[in-house]
């Protein structure tokens, strides 16, 4: 089996080379800080350098519903600087360009660039300097215009370029110059199954397109693969000849249809035919670019980022179903997973929990003496309770992977415990499917996130642990 490059809730990935490093970018939609930038010399080995958007007032997410937020970025580089184009979706700053010098930060405020209305913007120049953002009107055909960066203007009318190879919804466009060439690469089939890459190339950046007579470049619709749904991809030509990094999912159980950890970031092989591309997915080792903490629509920092393991919280009434939790997570990166932590509630409500949006989430949280496991589901919720005696109380979530041998009958999506103990003691206090909090199920466009959270008061954490498996 292929495994990701960028394990867990990391999609449409986009690169570029600068000397001899590679950086990437991925989407973040409602989580801060947002666009996490990832630096490798090999591009196997990756290391968390920075983010581009660290200050809430550069992307705006406090009304932002969810899925919106800050979708699908392109990452560019040119004359020394470092260029980041992006749209934040439904309410947020609609189509911003972030630029910095060093891609570890601080990146810009940001230019808004009103004339991009739709999705998934790219951003590449001409020979003469001209910038060219290529976008998405979905469902319908992909979109260009010309901008001034520096202040965000159009330079001529926004026309359509490529209505793509017949697919479903053209997306996730990129623009490159190759030869006498300008290849222009897209998404279309839904980014469900039918996800695929598609590509087509003119002498002219504007156009007019033709399509390749082999798409798609590469897609697993239809196959038995054990990553499904690869597409919204983006190329980068290293020492070796043509990579590409793109999107897919790694379905679990006897059906192959729940994908616990949501979208993640793939690597591919290139090979050129007759000038056009051809990819193959590529067999990587884990890579770990380290922790990042994360928090949804507020900066970590607002609600606690742990420090040596230990980190408290105060809340305001706000809970796991609310826009704006007072929750810190990190992103599930390994299928198989327990996240926990030593919780101190005596003078508030508050504990571990699986959040993938504010109608689907999981919690272990503890009032005093009282311990209760809750399990959210598209506005449905049940809950577990139990009193716990003195002594170190544990809260946690073990998160186990579904076996895919056709003899175990396992169709669902692994089996989640939510346990708590004391002193080393563990009651279980339920199990339930995985199945039901999985990027098919919830479609919040992210995965699961394990982290720490309070309802009310002050809780204090300590021994917090991820062991991934």
């Amino acid at each position: 089996m292929s495994g990701p490059l960028l394990s867990g809730f990391n999609p449409d990935p986009s690169i570029v080379r600068v000397g001899d490093a590679y950086y990437l970018v991925t989407s973040t939609f409602e989580y801060l800080p947002g666009l996490p930038v990832y630096r490798s010399t090999d591009l196997l080995a990756w290391e968390l350098v920075g983010h581009v958007i660290t200050r809430p007032a550069q992307a705006e997410l406090e009304d932002v519903p969810t899925p919106g937020g800050v979708w699908a970025p392109t990452i560019r580089h040119r004359d020394g600087v470092f260029h980041v184009i992006v749209t934040i979706m439904m309410g947020g700053r609609g189509c911003v360009v972030y630029t910095a010098t060093d891609p570890a930060g601080p990146w810009s405020d940001g230019v808004t660039v009103p004339a991009v209305t739709g999705i998934d913007p790219d951003l590449a120049w001409d020979d003469d300097g001209a910038a060219y953002v290529t976008f998405a009107d979905f469902p319908r055909e992909l979109q260009q215009v010309r901008v001034d960066l520096a202040t965000g203007e159009a330079l001529g009318p926004v026309t359509p370029v490529w209505a793509g190879s017949g697919l479903y919804a053209p997306e996730g466009p990129h623009l490159y110059r190759r030869g006498d060439w300008w290849y222009l690469l897209a998404a279309e089939g839904g980014t469900d199954r039918g996800h695929a890459v598609t590509v087509a190339r003119s002498t002219s950046p504007d156009g007019p397109f033709e399509s390749s007579p082999d798409n798609p470049v590469i897609s697993a619709r239809s196959t038995g693969n054990p990553v499904q749904n690869v597409g919204h991809a983006d190329l980068v030509t290293t020492d070796d000849g043509d990579a590409m990094v793109l999107l897919g999912v790694r379905p679990v159980g006897l059906a192959q249809a729940f994908s616990p950890l949501g979208r993640e970031t793939f690597l591919a092989d290139v090979e050129w035919v007759d000038g056009w591309p051809t990819a193959t997915l590529r067999d990587v080792p884990a890579s770990d670019p380290g922790i990042d903490w994360i928090a949804v629509r507020r900066v970590p920092e607002e609600v606690g980022v742990p420090v040596d393991g230990s980190v408290s919280i105060t809340a305001d009434g706000r809970g796991m179903d609310d826009p704006r939790p007072w929750f810190v997570g990190r992103r599930q990166a390994q299928l198989g997973a327990t996240f926990s932590a030593v919780v101190d509630a005596s003078a508030g409500t508050g504990g571990v929990a699986a959040r993938h949006d504010e109608q689907h989430f999981l919690t272990v949280d503890a009032s005093g003496s009282t311990v209760t496991a809750t399990a959210a589901l598209a506005g449905f919720s049940r809950a577990w309770t139990a009193e716990v005696g003195p002594g170190e109380l544990r809260l946690g979530l073990d998160l186990e992977r579904a076996s895919r041998d056709f003899r175990d009958g396992d169709v669902g999506g692994g089996t989640i415990r939510l346990w708590a103990s004391v002193d080393d003691v563990r009651q279980v206090l339920a199990e339930v499917d995985g199945r039901y909090w999985s990027f098919e199920v919830a479609k919040s466009f992210t995965g699961r996130v394990l982290g720490l959270y309070a309802a009310d008061g002050t809780v204090a954490f300590s021994g917090i642990e991820y062991d991934g498996r």
